[in-house]
């Protein structure tokens, strides 16, 4: 028995296992597909809510799939420089952590029908393939997070599924807007997983994980978080320029001055100071979105 154990609620524990810090970051491609219906005159609630905790839940249980599979495997150990994970600290069993995560991709899948049947039942088979993507990101017979395929399927994920999957489902169509927009939604994203990589790089190198910061370096890493940076907010000026956006969507760059200190972070460090910017990129993505959606109200 861990002793630390006792040291948290069984509600705390499972808190924990939320991972609440990744949860804000999970509603920026909510937010600005709303933001986009809402200024395209064609906003409904009951899909947008939906959607929103689809996201949520699909976060959730990526989270504990997450932490068990890579107890599992042997890559959670106790010299990992991140959070804690609650599994490979004891304080839950994977068998429980597993039912856990059936539980909230159960749900997920249930709001998935309601979305189904408000707008078309590709949706459905959308959130099939997107919970199966959650599992197979650490789990099954090829986890394609250990093998340099994480970014790109994050991105995909999170940004162009995620946009215009919102903005589908209260409209049944998607404006060239939507596509455009989840590009940066997707790029800041997956700027978290690139620091969360850059941390990791060293045990996952260990464990045999082979993500992009593994197989091409810290500098290389860096790199690429700069340029998820950039591309997101350099995206915005050809957007309004080109009409698909109102001039005031550059309040979107009012959230630069959380990504910048958040850079200079990942650019001076290594180690468990690296937790520090993966919080903080999650809060420059949920603060671009936030500032999309003040700038289209504006407008």
């Amino acid at each position: 028995m861990n002793p630390e154990k006792h040291a948290y609620s069984r509600l705390h524990i499972w808190w924990l296992a939320i991972r609440p810090k990744t949860l804000p970051a999970a509603l920026s491609a909510v937010i600005v597909a709303c933001a986009l219906t809402a200024h395209d005159g064609v906003f409904r609630l009951g899909p947008a809510l939906a959607a929103m905790l689809v996201a949520l839940l699909l976060q959730i249980g990526s989270n504990f799939a997450n932490d068990v599979f890579d107890f599992e495997r042997g890559v959670d150990t106790a010299e990992r420089k991140g959070p804690l994970r609650v599994t490979q600290a004891g304080l839950l069993t994977p068998d429980a952590v597993k039912r856990g995560m059936k539980l909230v991709f159960s749900a997920a899948l249930a709001l998935w029908c309601y979305l189904a049947w408000t707008s078309s039942w590709l949706m459905l088979l959308l959130g099939v393939v997107a919970i199966l993507a959650a599992l197979a990101y650490t789990g099954g017979p090829y986890p394609f997070g250990e093998h340099g395929l994480g970014d790109p399927v994050a991105f995909l994920f999170f940004g162009p599924v995620a946009v215009a999957g919102t903005y589908y489902v209260q409209v049944l169509h998607i404006s060239a807007s939507a596509w455009w927009m989840s590009i940066p939604v997707g790029l800041l994203i997956t700027a978290i997983l690139v620091v969360n990589n850059l941390r990791d790089r060293v045990t996952d190198a260990a464990a045999g994980r082979k993500t992009l910061a593994v197989r091409f370096g810290a500098a290389w890493a860096r790199r690429e978080y700069l340029a998820c940076l950039t591309g997101a907010y350099a995206l915005l000026p050809f957007l309004i320029l080109s009409g698909l956006l109102p001039w005031t969507a550059m309040l979107s760059w009012a959230s630069l001055v959380l990504a910048w200190p958040t850079w200079r972070v990942v650019r001076d460090n290594e180690g468990t100071v690296l937790n520090e910017a993966l919080a903080g990129t999650g809060r420059v993505g949920l603060a671009y979105s936030l500032c999309f959606a003040a700038g289209l109200m504006l407008a």
